[in-house]
């Protein structure tokens, strides 16, 4: 996360920037120094998110910080009015604030949003500038009164530990196509694995085709990187549930024969692999986390590539559950490779399944880049799904999987087809899915408009979002058996 954290009672000596939070209605704080008539002179009403430097002759900048009505408080708004003080704080490095301690939210949950706005805000990627600079701050201390310090601790470890694991994913997206492969990925998940207490597992391409997992094989068959998939594995005593993650990872897309159009679009397809990040920065937190839920993730991770050896449109492919799929359209990879991690998924019995995907371009055009689609078998499962989402401030919105639309996905000569038409995308994608989820609890994530940003935004940074790690985390730390 790169920021050192600290719970303190008064402003640290060595600050830079003071955020006071200010909200649109009531006193303003005195350390101030100014009315809410002088604030109002310079534009600064409280509104949640506002920001307003204010001078002062000595000491650390005061930065007024608008928190909203006080009946309208959330973690959300303390999650984005703490990513407003960064950013108007600049390049000052050692930040302090109150914002944790406001009424209306208790200790734990406010020092958790906090802390993450502050350091999911602070994220830059640096990859291969030559510049270095990277992230602005390094100290954050919460300003925090005795009676809710403690409380406020826990929030901001458990934070601490979530940012890292979203600003890994983001990292991992970010990362260039020739400088994180499949058997890159499979290393890092390896290393990773090792130092936070999960059993790790990497099959090559020789145990993927001993094993009929014919559709990350398939999409493989173009490219000259070999495909990896890794299961990782956590297993905490006396588990209240299994619960398994699948992550599609397609670490660069190009389409394979069914070219995509060299555009703005074409350009990020290196992030096609954010579901396998999601899942795997997500793996990373569960011992730190103490989570009760025994969790297993596989990341399915290849390149999607045009060459002689690739994968042709009226080819069929034989999945790992034995179900045969004709090739309708090489650029609807995503569904065959996770229909190999959803069918050995399925095969552990688990409690529940989910997977997360960048993986249709439908979602984008019916939801826009802020929110995730959502379908499932199971609603009580895609309830929890949602409520995470919406704990995490990562939106969701369910659509059907309205089993009428099934027919478009019928073959002349295999059990199925991988498209089903030009309408309907998403959920004819998911029906597709369905067919491999052998009537387990499944609920589906299609996260491909909300997988990048385009500039900075509240708690977001430019670039890849790390979306769904914050909301996986909460999904399976909060896991209820499921009726």
């Amino acid at each position: 996360m790169g920021l050192v954290l600290d719970i303190v009672r008064s402003v640290p000596r060595t600050a830079d920037a003071n955020g006071v939070p200010v909200a649109s209605e009531g006193a303003v704080p005195r350390s101030l120094g100014m009315s809410r008539a002088a604030l109002a002179s310079h534009g600064f009403d409280g509104k949640a998110g506002q920001t307003l430097v204010v001078p002062v002759a000595s000491g650390p900048t005061l930065i007024a910080v608008g928190i909203g009505k006080p009946s309208e408080l959330s973690a959300a708004v303390l999650r984005n009015a703490a990513a407003a003080f960064l950013r108007a704080a600049g390049k000052r490095a050692h930040l302090t604030t109150s914002l944790a301690d406001v009424e209306g939210v208790d200790a734990r949950t406010a020092a958790q949003a906090v802390v993450e706005g502050v350091g999911l805000a602070n994220y830059r990627y640096v990859g291969l500038k030559n510049d270095k600079t990277g992230s602005p701050a390094s100290t954050l201390s919460l300003i925090v009164g005795q009676a809710r310090a403690a409380s406020a601790r826990v929030g901001a470890d458990r934070a601490a530990v979530i940012t890292e694991a979203a600003c890994l994913a983001r990292e991992l997206a970010n990362t260039p196509p020739a400088y994180l492969t499949a058997r890159m990925m499979a290393d890092k998940a390896a290393e990773l694995g090792a130092a936070t207490g999960l059993t790790v597992e990497v099959f090559n391409r020789d145990q993927l085709v001993e094993m009929g997992c014919g559709g990350i094989v398939g999409v493989n068959a173009g490219s000259v990187e070999p495909p990896r998939m890794v299961r990782l594995s956590y297993t905490p005593k006396n588990p209240n549930g299994h619960v398994v993650l699948v992550g599609k990872g397609v670490m660069y897309d190009s389409g394979g024969i069914s070219l995509k159009p060299s555009d703005a679009f074409h350009i990020v397809m290196k992030m096609d692999m954010s579901g396998a990040a999601a899942v795997l920065a997500t793996m990373s937190t569960l011992k730190a986390l103490k989570c009760k839920t025994a969790v297993t993730g596989y990341l399915m991770c290849t390149d999607n590539m045009p060459s002689g050896s690739a994968l042709k449109l009226g080819d069929v492919l034989t999945m790992r559950n034995g179900k045969t799929v004709e090739i309708h359209n090489t650029d609807a990879e995503g569904r065959l490779i996770l229909a190999d991690g959803l069918s050995l998924a399925a095969e552990s019995k688990p409690d529940a399944i989910v997977d997360i995907a960048t993986l249709t371009g439908a979602v984008l055009g019916a939801l826009g880049e802020k929110i995730a689609g959502v379908l499932g078998n199971n609603q009580g499962w895609v309830d929890q799904v949602r409520a995470a989402g919406t704990r995490a401030d990562e939106p969701t919105w369910q659509l059907p999987l309205a089993r009428e639309y099934r027919k478009l996905l019928d073959s002349n000569v295999a059990d199925m087809r991988n498209i089903g038409g030009p309408y309907a995308g998403t959920i004819t994608a998911s029906l597709f899915l369905d067919e491999f989820t052998a009537g387990v609890p499944w609920a589906h994530i299609d996260m491909a408009g909300t997988m990048k940003v385009d500039s900075d935004d509240a708690w977001l940074a430019k670039g890849a979002t790390g979306y769904g790690t914050r909301l996986l985390i909460e999904l399976v730390t909060n896991f209820a058996p499921i009726s």
